[in-house]
């Protein structure tokens, strides 16, 4: 089924989230990939929770503070990392078969978009850094409305940028829960399950499941 509208989340959907601590990987030790998982953890935490507080901060300001709890809890990695990893988090790799993906659906003459909770700074520096400017027709961050996934009001952003209703555009994410809000909002959805996890939210799509986006 081809839609005229293919939306993306952003990290951990094109951006690997885990490429920062894997870039200084041999100075971390062991203790790297615990790090990078309690930092993703508490990142996504920290925004569900400012959302339904009503206390929007920017997701930058959510990433910073994630890793400072990761470093706090994570035992015998040097503090004096900090500065490194927030600044690796700027530049993420791009997982190799994203280019040629978008290029193709560029090429069928669907239109392309990001939707992210990422701030727009982090989301122009990711693009850039990995070489995807010009692929996209809309970087949507949740800053405009300042309240995070899984609200309806962040997927609605989409709708209304593109003028079309959720039954025309595929929604495309690594994240279940995000597959689940998008899902609920009407899209059809795609999870890419990267890590064979187990389904979960089974009242909330997904529409299809693989394993990374070549086969989208």
């Amino acid at each position: 089924m081809s839609f005229k509208a293919y939306v993306f989340d952003a990290y951990g959907t094109l951006f690997d989230v885990h490429a920062a601590v894997r870039k200084h990987a041999e100075s971390l030790g062991p203790a790297g990939r615990q790090l990078s998982e309690i930092w993703r953890a508490k990142q996504l935490e920290y925004s569900w929770i400012r959302t339904l507080m009503g206390s929007y901060t920017d997701f930058w300001r959510l990433t910073e503070e994630a890793l400072d709890y990761a470093l706090a809890v994570v035992p015998g990695i040097d503090p004096s990392f900090r500065d490194p990893l927030l600044e690796a988090y700027w530049t993420l790799d791009c997982y190799p078969e994203v280019p040629d993906m978008l290029a193709r659906l560029r090429e069928s003459g669907a239109s392309t978009a990001i939707l992210s909770n990422g701030s727009t700074d982090m989301l122009d520096a990711a693009v850039q850094s990995a070489e995807l400017s010009g692929l996209f027709d809309a970087v949507l961050s949740v800053d405009a409305i300042k309240m995070f996934k899984t609200a309806p009001q962040v997927y609605q952003m989409v709708t209304d940028t593109f003028d079309l209703q959720p039954s025309e555009i595929s929604f495309q994410s690594s994240n279940r829960w995000d597959i689940a809000g998008a899902h609920k909002f009407g899209f059809e959805t795609v999870w890419i399950n990267r890590a064979g996890l187990p389904d979960e939210y089974l009242n909330y799509g997904p529409g299809r499941v693989i394993a990374d986006l070549t086969a989208l």
